[in-house]
């Protein structure tokens, strides 16, 4: 007898995070058991080269009713293992969730708490954020950016596009905390990145905007030169002139290669889209068979010593 879906599916894309795997594990579903639904856990190995596979085999075996595991053949990034998370999540509710911690599991009964009031999209505000001074300034500068040219208010792709088509959205304010141990895998490049791609992804104002500063720059220049010429003809030919047309021609040639550079980045996505190629290749998913009556219960076992047991677990 097939076994019914659950009603909360939880997405966790993971990169590189063995560091913080066992505590998320002690903390994650503790916090799920007590909302007394059925829940899963959705895992997804973003090609992770530490012991994060081996950690995530263990917990399925553990837990085999509550957990899944897809493991990507390679690193395509945190969106694409997100949307690989939702296409093999099977619950009424879906939360995405990041593995280091910064927004705490034992949140997530706020959101459900929420969609059970009738609300098909629940966004976060993060409270007192944890992150670096540059890091929140750039943020908070990218995201008053984005919002004046785009319908978009958050920050990713996924919870972005869920809040673009939601009939009836809310948010919630969450505690965040500091990441638990590791890394943070973005970059100061990497965010400008993404805000990049978000911006352009769902607006073609940059385009717009581009447009315009070329006829306004035209219009300048053309009276420039009409300036230029009447000087000319009135004050005769002059030479200390010639570092300004050098700095007006410079700053042309900037805002040229600027336009070819966004002209490129829309063009770039339509290359993309049209070659249809795979978001990600899955190697493997780790599932219990429909109908599993094997005993999973919440394991009190410490995870001391699991990441130097590890290397046995890797598959091959």
């Amino acid at each position: 007898m097939p076994t019914p879906d659950p009603k909360l599916s939880v997405v966790i894309p993971v990169y590189n995070e063995e560091q913080v795997l066992p505590t998320l594990f002690t903390r994650l579903y503790p916090a799920l058991d007590a909302l007394g639904i059925s829940y899963e856990c959705v895992f997804v190995n973003d090609g992770s080269r530490d012991h994060s596979v081996a950690l995530l085999r263990q917990q399925f075996q553990r837990r085999p009713k509550h957990t899944r595991v897809v493991l990507f053949h390679a690193n395509f990034g945190q969106h694409s293992a997100v949307m690989a998370g939702l296409s093999y999540a099977r619950g009424d509710y879906v939360v995405t969730l990041d593995a280091d911690l910064q927004n705490p599991p034992e949140e997530i009964g706020k959101l459900v708490e929420m969609l059970d009031q009738g609300y098909d999209y629940v966004g976060t505000i993060r409270q007192q954020r944890q992150d670096y001074l540059w890091r929140r300034l750039l943020s908070k500068g990218m995201n008053n950016i984005r919002e004046r040219i785009t319908p978009v208010r958050i920050n990713t792709f996924i919870p972005a596009l869920a809040s673009l088509y939601a009939m009836n959205p809310t948010e919630v304010p969450i505690v965040h905390e500091e990441r638990f141990a590791g890394q943070s895998k973005y970059s100061l490049y990497s965010l400008i990145r993404l805000n990049f791609d978000l911006i352009t992804g769902f607006s073609v104002v940059p385009l717009q905007l581009f447009s315009m500063v070329g006829m306004a720059v035209s219009t300048l220049s053309a009276l420039l030169v009409i300036y230029l010429f009447v000087r000319r003809i009135i004050l005769g030919p002059e030479a200390e002139g010639v570092f300004t047309l050098f700095g007006v021609v410079f700053f042309f040639i900037g805002l040229a290669l600027f336009g070819i550079g966004l002209l490129g980045e829309y063009v770039g996505r339509i290359y993309a889209q049209v070659r249809e190629r795979p978001r990600y290749i899955i190697e493997g998913v780790l599932e219990a068979p429909d109908g599993d009556n094997e005993r999973d219960e919440p394991d009190p076992a410490s995870y001391a010593g699991e990441v130097a047991r590890a290397d046995q677990a890797i598959p091959q």
